[in-house]
């Protein structure tokens, strides 16, 4: 009997070592070659994760490009409420620069809110995954625990398409949340046109 009660506490505590080893942002995987040219274009969010404090809301879309110089930059839209009561429509926009080459889809995004009531910042943007004609699974984590955990974090799906995806990428894209630790965490994000 006490070498079962033994073996269960063992397997309880591999299993926990595992689930926080793997929810490691630095063990998550990024797309592989990421090609900001294939990235390009027009993208709808269709889910997302929220950060601690003010986020875009709704009829979120984002149109990359790529400059003359290579690098990549966004225009995004969206609505977004302010005091709890006002909702306007918010226009930013994102400067994306590469610091290691040999991991593409790892940039660091500078975001500019174009208006003045809107945030501006830095944040590591992350293209985990992408078959860059249906949809793309973006993460940022602002904050970290001392466990190497995300404490302050977003993620968005994006689709090229605003009315949804097929249940064969919902499939693929349901196992990319759970990999970067965010199964159940994602909300709707309405798209009306707006």
């Amino acid at each position: 009997m006490d070498f079962q009660m033994f073996s269960l506490a063992m397997l309880l505590l591999a299993c926990v070592e595992q689930s926080l080893a793997s929810c490691m942002v630095d063990s998550f995987t990024v797309k592989a070659d990421f090609e900001p040219a294939r990235y390009a274009g027009k993208w709808y969010a269709l889910q997302k994760k929220d950060p601690e404090g003010l986020f875009l809301q709704d009829n979120i879309s984002a149109e990359y490009t790529i400059g003359e110089d290579g690098a990549m930059v966004a225009a995004s839209k969206g609505r977004v409420t302010l005091f709890g009561f006002w909702v306007v429509c918010a226009d930013m926009a994102a400067q994306y620069s590469v610091p290691d080459p040999a991991s593409p889809g790892k940039m660091f995004m500078n975001y500019q809110g174009l208006a003045s009531y809107l945030s501006s910042g830095g944040d590591n943007y992350w293209i985990i995954d992408t078959d860059y004609e249906n949809y793309a699974l973006t993460y940022a984590c602002r904050t970290l625990k001392d466990d190497g955990s995300c404490d302050d974090g977003y993620s968005l799906l994006f689709s090229r398409n605003p009315r949804g995806l097929p249940p064969a990428i919902q499939r693929i894209v349901r196992q990319k949340q759970e990999e970067i630790c965010l199964v159940g965490e994602f909300q709707p994000v309405l798209q009306t046109g707006t």
